[in-house]
Parts: C-alpha cells; structure tokens; sequence
C-alpha cells in the first residue's frame, strides 16, 4: 500500500551509507533523531537495511524501501510522532559487520542482512531476546569467537540478564570448555573482564543504566578487541 506521505519523499535528506565509514547504523540514528515530524529521511545502501526498520520505528519512522537495481536501495524514512528516544539510542553494538559484508559481495550483504532479519527480528519468537543473546554468547565462546562473545554479553545485559543468570552461564563454560581452556583463553580476555565489571558495579550499587553505560563504553565500538568496525 502506497504511504499517504511518498509523495514528499523526494524531499527528504539523502545519507548514502555506501560512502559511510565506521558504524553505519548509529550515524543513521544521530541523524535521524534530529528529523522532525512530517519530516523525513532517504537511506541509501547496497543492501535492504533490515537493521533499521525495527529500530526507526521505535523512534516514531515509518518506511518504504525502492530497489533500484541489486546493488542499490533506497529507504526511505518519514517520522509520523517524535517518539521518547530514551534507550533507543543506546541500545549498544549495532550489527555493524553486515556493512562489512556489503563492501566484500552486494549480493551476500544482501542476503546476510535477510538472514539478520529472520534470526533477530522475526515475528512472535518462541525464544526471547535475552536467551537468544546468552545463546549466542555460548556459541560464540565454543567456537573461539571471545570478541563475538563480549558483544553478545553487552547486548545481554541491555536485555535484562541479571548477574546469577552471568554466573550460571561462566559456571557452564567452565564446565563446557574445561578448565585449562577457561584459565587460558576466557579468564584473560575482554568477555571475562566485562563479565566481572557488571558483577562489580552492581555490587557497589550502581543502577542497570549505569552498568549499562560504563560497560558499552568500555567493550564497546571503541574497543578495538570487541569492535567489528574497519580500524584506522
């Protein structure tokens, strides 16, 4: 169905995120948080941004998407309301790898950024959000992905897991990978020390915001053994 505001789109400032360096996601979003109501936005990319949708959204976006050919979208974003951004904006670690995916193929950041879609935003999930990151976090651990870890236990933590859930889980990678695997890779690496500094904190009193904010910033994009950004 044809949105009753597509025919301003023309009008709408125009951010190519083919020509974006760094963390293509939350540029989108600083500057999205700035457009008014009745007002829009046209994201350019080589891929479908599934990404955004969910979280534009939150912000008060709706959106229409064009194909202009395979390695071209244009989406385009129109805020009916100015939604409360609080949280929405910090919700930490974007999957900013896919634009990596993007530079390497079109045609597999294409199909990655669906797959993105289908694992992390379907519909009615029978797993929540929070499980599916502990999940994640395990695989991530058994595979040797610690810098895949860290992002998931960040993320985690912004979804609600509570510190006995943490300790349960590094109980089980204790168990899972032994000890000599948990004495040489996982207690000296960042997924660990993140894990102890949430522990920290909440002991010292700290609220879930505060936590959240001193932990994103300490193991998050500006971190160069957690970020999947291109380092310069």
């Amino acid at each position: 169905m044809t949105k009753e505001w597509a025919d301003k789109k023309e009008s709408f400032e125009v951010v190519d995120g083919k020509g974006l360096t760094g963390n293509f996601l939350s540029t989108i979003l600083v500057k999205a948080e700035v457009v008014a109501a009745g007002s829009g936005i046209c994201v350019v990319q080589s891929f479908e941004p599934f990404p955004l949708y969910s979280t534009m959204a939150d912000l008060g976006f709706e959106h229409l998407t064009e194909k202009i050919s395979d390695t071209e979208y244009r989406t385009y974003f129109y805020r009916t309301e100015e939604k409360n951004t609080v949280g929405v904006m910090n919700v930490p670690l974007h999957p900013a790898a896919l634009t990596n995916l993007g530079k390497t193929d079109k045609a597999l950041g294409k199909i990655v950024s669906q797959f993105w879609q289908l694992v992390w935003k379907k519909e009615d999930p029978a797993i929540d959000m929070k499980t599916k990151y502990l999940l994640s976090l395990a695989n991530a651990v058994g595979s040797g992905r610690l810098r895949q870890a860290t992002r998931e236990l960040v993320k985690s933590y912004y979804a609600g897991v509570t510190v006995a859930e943490l300790d349960e889980l590094f109980t089980l990678l204790v168990w899972n990978q032994g000890v000599g695997n948990f004495a040489s890779e996982i207690g000296p690496s960042p997924l660990f020390a993140a894990y102890q500094l949430i522990g920290r904190l909440e002991h010292e009193g700290k609220s879930r915001d505060e936590v959240l904010a001193e932990l994103a910033g300490k193991y998050g994009e500006k971190n160069p053994n957690v970020s999947v950004l291109e380092q310069t």
